[in-house]
Formats: C-alpha cells, sequence, structure tokens
C-alpha cells in the first residue's frame, strides 16, 4: 500500500512538473509546433495518471473489502468454536455426574454385600460360642464334678468367661461417652471396646465404634480412625452415626494427604445421605477445595 501512494505521487509529481515546463514563458525562437507537441505530451501524461489512480483505488476497494470478509469469516468461526467448546464442556460434566452417580451405586451394592458378610460371621461366632457353652455343660470337669455354669450378672447380663461378670449395656456405653466428652481417651476407649466385645451385635455397638474412630481423629492416629469409620460402614451400615463415619474418613484421608480418596469418600457420602447434616459439611470441604458437587435436591 505504501510503495502504490508512493508511485502515485511521484507520478502526479512528474505530470504537475510538465504542466509547469509547458505554461512556462518559452523563448521567442521557440516555434508553435513544439510547444503544441509538449502541450499533448502533458495532456496524455495526466490521462494516465488519472487512469493509474483509477485503477489504485478501484484495487484498493476491492482489498479493502476482502479484509473485511476476512475479518467477518474469522469473528464467526471463533464464535462457532467458543460454541462447540461449550458443548463439549457441558457435555462432559454431565458424562462425569453419570459416572459418579454410577460408581456410587456399585459401591452401595459393594458396602451391602460387605455388610451382610459381617453380620453372617457375627452370628457364624454366635453359633460357635454357644455350641462351646452347651458343650461345657453336658461335658463333666476330669474331677467328676459338673462344669460351673456362667451365674447372671447385675444388671440382667450373662456371666463372663472364669467368673468375670458381664458390663451391663447402657451403663458401659454412657460412661464411655461421659469420658469420651472428658478428653479420658483411654479409658473411654476400654469402655466402647467393652461394649464391642461383649454386645457385637447390639445397635450400640456401632456407635461404639465410631467413638473408637474420634477418639483415634482426636489422637491424630489417622489410620487407625480410618480402619474404625470403616468398621462402622462395613459392619453397622445402618447405624445412624454411619454418616458421621463417612464423613469422618473422608476428612482423615485427606489429612494423611490422600485427597482422591478423601474426595471419593465425601462424593459418596453426599450420594447416599444427601439430605445429612454430614452432605452438607462435604458439599462446604470440596467447594473449599475446588471440586464441583451436584446442588442438593
Amino acid at each position: 500500500m505504501l510503495r502504490t501512494h508512493t508511485f502515485r505521487n511521484r507520478l502526479l509529481a512528474g505530470a504537475a512538473f510538465a504542466l509547469l515546463l509547458a505554461t512556462a514563458p518559452v523563448p521567442a525562437h521557440a516555434t508553435s509546433k513544439e510547444i503544441i507537441e509538449l502541450q499533448t505530451q502533458v495532456q496524455q501524461l495526466l490521462d494516465m495518471v488519472q487512469r493509474i489512480q483509477s485503477t489504485l483505488d478501484t484495487r484498493f476497494g476491492v482489498l479493502q473489502h476482502l479484509a473485511e470478509q476476512t475479518a467477518d469469516d474469522a469473528n464467526r468461526m471463533t464464535a462457532t468454536v467458543t460454541a462447540l467448546q461449550q458443548k463439549i464442556n457441558a457435555q462432559s460434566e454431565a458424562a462425569s455426574g453419570k459416572l459418579d452417580t454410577t460408581s456410587g451405586q456399585v459401591q452401595s451394592l459393594n458396602d451391602s454385600v460387605d455388610e451382610l458378610k459381617s453380620r453372617i460371621a457375627k452370628l457364624d461366632k454366635s453359633i460357635q460360642d454357644l455350641q462351646a457353652q452347651l458343650q461345657n455343660v453336658q461335658n463333666p470337669s476330669a474331677g467328676g464334678a459338673p462344669a460351673a455354669t456362667n451365674s447372671p450378672a447385675p444388671g440382667g447380663g450373662p456371666a463372663g468367661p472364669a467368673g468375670n461378670q458381664t458390663p451391663p449395656l447402657q451403663e458401659t456405653f454412657q460412661a464411655g461417652v461421659r469420658d469420651y466428652n472428658a478428653a479420658k481417651y483411654e479409658v473411654a476407649a476400654g469402655e466402647f471396646q467393652d461394649v464391642l466385645h461383649y454386645y457385637p451385635l447390639d445397635d450400640l455397638a456401632g456407635t461404639a465404634q465410631f467413638y473408637l474412630g474420634e477418639i483415634a481423629y482426636r489422637q491424630q492416629n489417622y489410620a487407625d480412625a480410618i480402619k474404625s469409620y470403616n468398621a462402622v460402614l462395613e459392619g453397622f451400615s445402618g447405624n445412624p452415626k454411619a454418616p458421621a463415619a463417612q464423613l469422618r474418613k473422608g476428612l482423615a484421608l485427606l489429612q494423611i494427604n490422600k485427597k482422591d480418596a478423601g474426595i471419593h469418600e465425601l462424593r459418596l457420602l453426599i450420594q447416599r445421605h444427601p439430605q445429612t447434616p454430614e452432605a452438607s459439611q462435604a458439599r462446604t470441604k470440596l467447594n473449599a477445595l475446588g471440586v464441583r458437587v451436584a446442588a442438593a435436591h
């Protein structure tokens, strides 16, 4: 474009110079024929300049139109690519949500199977213990005296082995809660373990197992805390403390830098118990980690 303007300016300058020569006073001896020829050449040069000017204007207009058309095409292409990218992102998010839902359903099924296995194992152990006690009662001792039977314990519980009385369930559990709240963790752990040992199939056994996890968590023993929370989720999935156990398990995993596993547990909690306070806490934690979660329905 710069070269075109330069060339045009040179032509105009040459034409102006020629016109100046044609109009300049001539010596008296110059013939009229030479003047006429010079004027004719100047006119031809001016005509040529005008034609070149017209050609340049036309081509410049074409180039300008092409540039505008190219810019419009580029804008349309950008808009198309942006719309396509948004569509791809939306489809990816939808697919991710469906995958998370499916994963949660499969995990729930696995948890149910594990819970059933655990209950069967506990039932089998209880049957074996009853059979052993029955055999001890039926078979006399080597000295000829009948085997000693267990006497009832105060509070209605059966007597433990070697004459040790079974601790009462409610009193033992409540004592464990009091000692836990008083930060007497070692004493509380022993009381909760007694509940698990003597009453493994009672609903309070699941709650006692949860408190054992809480004691380990408060002592920053996150590995043992996770084991206790797993025991609640696998053996007592219907316990009221199951949502809290899954929440605390996820937080414990985050504490030991297992971020993906912790996020997975928090998402499972939201899928299984979406309306619980624990699910609300899980959403808050995931949002703080920059993880997108679906809104509660």
